[in-house]
């Protein structure tokens, strides 16, 4: 899971629970930097077991761009509500209608960046309907289902949710993490950052992790459904992934016709592990399709 040095908004920026069509939805909305112009509205939506504080080292130098962030906890995520034990509510089409819905409360169109599992639920958006949005950047997501070992890794966890509390797979997944896994922030902030972390599980509700994790290991290839919509795509993601091997990720690219970016140094999380490369190459993508405008934005970055 996505590590955020911390939970605390970064200065300027509100957290409050945005109104859709949908239903509410927590939220991160950081503005444009002081005296720089605006650019544009970007909307940042999770992983699997992630939240909207994923994106929190991401929100002051995109502002510093010219970018409002708004980052957003899915249905059942964190702190958005939703069906403790219902998997129908979780079915791909649905968060797909809520994040057009959240795209619509925003004003759109949008920039649209889905990380790993929201990468996919951004592309079913995209492919429901893609006038909300001005690009897709697809951050460490494939293009269909995620690799053998990590699906293993989802069956263990479906089967703990089955037979064990929210809590007590906390525990057993906290004791089974690699030295990586377990990497923490600064001494000083760990404490804190553990607790907000524990806390961000529990209020994740189990239908919809049992839910994301099925889809996360049957998704279909729809690579070639979403190369035919006039939109540009833009491809990131580490050097290293193992929930989708960085090659697949490279033909993917190419098959969408899509810039692809490559930050050196970093794995799953580029936005919390280089996050101001991040944000520089991110937002030379979106000035990049601007300047464009309703062209494909391509070629290549690493």
């Amino acid at each position: 899971m996505s590590t955020p040095d911390t939970f605390v908004p970064p200065p300027g920026a509100q957290a409050y629970r945005l109104r859709t069509a949908r239903g509410e939805f927590a939220v991160v909305d950081a503005p444009v930097a002081a005296g720089v112009e605006p650019r544009g509205v970007v909307l940042l939506v999770p992983g699997f077991t992630g939240s909207k504080e994923d994106f929190n080292p991401l929100h002051v130098p995109l502002g510093e761009r010219g970018y409002r962030t708004v980052a957003v906890d899915g249905r059942g995520q964190f702190e958005s509500d939703g069906p403790q034990h219902d998997e129908s509510a979780y079915a791909q089409g649905e968060l797909a209608r809520d994040v057009l819905a959240q795209a619509e409360a925003l004003g759109g169109p949008v920039h649209l960046l889905g990380h790993s599992f929201g990468g996919h639920i951004s592309r079913a958006a995209v492919l429901l309907d893609h006038t909300p949005f001005r690009s897709l950047t697809l951050m460490a997501s494939g293009p269909a289902r995620i690799s053998p070992s990590q699906q293993e890794r989802v069956k263990l966890l479906r089967d703990a949710l089955a037979v064990l509390t929210m809590a007590e797979v906390w525990e057993a997944m906290r004791a089974m993490e690699t030295p990586e896994e377990a990497k923490t922030p600064a001494p000083q902030d760990a404490p804190a950052v553990e607790e907000d972390m524990r806390r961000r599980w529990l209020s994740t509700k189990p239908a919809q992790l049992l839910a994301a994790g099925r889809q996360l290991c049957a998704e279909p290839d729809r690579v070639a459904e979403l190369a035919a919509l006039p939109l540009p795509f833009h491809v990131l993601s580490g050097v290293r992934d193992d929930t989708w091997p960085v090659p697949l990720l490279d033909d993917m690219a190419i098959r969408l016709g899509a810039r692809r970016t490559v930050v050196d140094g970093t794995g799953h999380s580029p936005n919390t592990e280089r996050p101001r490369e991040t944000a520089r190459v991110l937002a030379d993508f979106w000035d990049a399709a601007a300047a464009r405008g309703p062209a494909r934005a391509t070629g290549a970055s690493r």
